[in-house]
This record gives C-alpha cells, sequence and structure tokens, in this order.
C-alpha cells in the first residue's frame, strides 16, 4: 500500500511522508480537537508533518497553539500577520510542508481525519498524482442548507466545463497531491478562490486526478462557518478567470 510509482524523495523503501497543512483562524473551540484526531490518524504507514498557519487569529487561538505545539513533535507551526485568508495560509504551508504528499485539512470538525486512508490511498497505490474527497458521493454527512449544495454544484458543473473534468465536489476541502505535482502550480488568490485555481492549474498539468467519497459534518453559521454568498462570487469569477489560463 506504500508504492509511490514515480519518483519520490523519500528514496526507494523508505516511507513517504505525509504533510497535513491546516490553514487556522479564529478557532479556538475546535483546534485542539482536530489536532489530535490528525496526530491519531490512520496515515497508512506514512511519517507524517503537520503544518499548522495560524493566520493571525484574534480568539485567543494563537495564544493556544503556542502552548501546546510543544506536545505534537510531529507539529510545525508558523503564523501568518496579518491575516492574509485561507488561501494565503494555504501557500505559506505548502512553501513549508518537507512531505512527498500533501494533504489540506480545515481546522474545524467539518471534514474528519478518519478519511485519510481513503484520500491517501489512490496515490500510494501508485494510482493518482491527485485525489478530491467528495461529500456527494455516498458519504455520511450532516444535512445542512440547500442552496449551499445548489451553489456547490452550479460551481463544481462551471469548473469542470472549463477543465474537462468530471469532479462532483470541485469546492471540496480535502484535496491531496503528489508533492513534486503540486510544486509546478504557483497559486495566487488569498481566500477561498483558492479552490477554483488550483482545480484548473492541476488540471493543466494533465495530473491524474482521482476522487473519492467523503464524510461531511457540516457547521451552521452559528458554529463557526465563514464562508458566505460573496466568496461563491469571488469562485466564480476565479474559474472564469483561471479557466482561461494563469
Amino acid at each position: 500500500m506504500t508504492e509511490l510509482s514515480r519518483s519520490s524523495p523519500a528514496g526507494p523503501g523508505a516511507r513517504p511522508r505525509l504533510s497535513v497543512v491546516i490553514p487556522v483562524y479564529n478557532e479556538l473551540r475546535w483546534v485542539e480537537t482536530v489536532l489530535q484526531r490528525v496526530a491519531g490518524a490512520d496515515v497508512s504507514g506514512c511519517e507524517l508533518e503537520m503544518i499548522v498557519v495560524d493566520d493571525a487569529s484574534k480568539d485567543g487561538t494563537t495564544d493556544l497553539l503556542r502552548k501546546i505545539a510543544t506536545g505534537y513533535p510531529a507539529m510545525k507551526l508558523f503564523e501568518q500577520s496579518p491575516n492574509q485568508g485561507k488561501g494565503a495560509a494555504l501557500r505559506r504551508g505548502f512553501q513549508e510542508a518537507t512531505g512527498d504528499i500533501i494533504l489540506v485539512q480545515d481546522a474545524d470538525l467539518e471534514y474528519s481525519p478518519d478519511d485519510y486512508p481513503v484520500l491517501l490511498a489512490p496515490i500510494l497505490q501508485g494510482k493518482a498524482d491527485a485525489v478530491f474527497g467528495s461529500r456527494f458521493l455516498g458519504g455520511p454527512h450532516r444535512v445542512l442548507y440547500y442552496w449551499h449544495s445548489v451553489a456547490n454544484w452550479m460551481l463544481t458543473t462551471l469548473s469542470n466545463m472549463f477543465t474537462n473534468l468530471n469532479l462532483t465536489d470541485m469546492e471540496t476541502c480535502y484535496k491531496v497531491f503528489r508533492a513534486e505535482v503540486l510544486r509546478k502550480v504557483r497559486t495566487r488568490q488569498d481566500r477561498f478562490g483558492f479552490e477554483p485555481e488550483i482545480t484548473a492549474k492541476i488540471a493543466r498539468t494533465g495530473a491524474r486526478i482521482y476522487e473519492v467519497p467523503i464524510s461531511y459534518a457540516g457547521r451552521t453559521y452559528a458554529e463557526g462557518k465563514k464562508i458566505g454568498w460573496r466568496d461563491g462570487f469571488k469562485a466564480l469569477w476565479c474559474i472564469i478567470r483561471y479557466g482561461f489560463g494563469d
């Protein structure tokens, strides 16, 4: 299960390193639980590296992360200032990651590290260069906002028209990449426009992309959900912008 079919920095016979990049902004309520679950996740024989990028949190998250960082030997903490957005935090995290495989993990409990084995399998088996975790392929999910699902379907469909992919969930947090493939692209979007941008640019590299079902426990706005309708319009702009090239 741990064979990377193309050249890997880990070298022949070595365990591949998995870098889990976690952008964090005002997640005092959830972040420690998320770190515990990532640290205890089944990473399918990989060596785990946790890259946490705090994006100038204002609710005490920064102080908590500094306090607990020493309790996680695999964790590296980086701080952004001023606040720049999820896309910018991920860009920093990708720069700091040293793994052969890069996995994006939100700092809340909407996405479960229990899904790591199914996300990693296509890459470790040498079948894929990138894996998208879909919330719409049959995994258990919390029932929430209908119009969010409609907007997601519309954005994913438009993205597919430009990329010629047949994804069901372009906006998913769970995206996993072979590091050498991710190094071929440069992202510019600082906020949630990262999702359509990285999808368009990875598709343009000719990467082998897989999609797998994942579970999803969405949050309400009262529970801290941050994405809004303005981000939907920005995603639409990014789909068109990056659909025609960088």
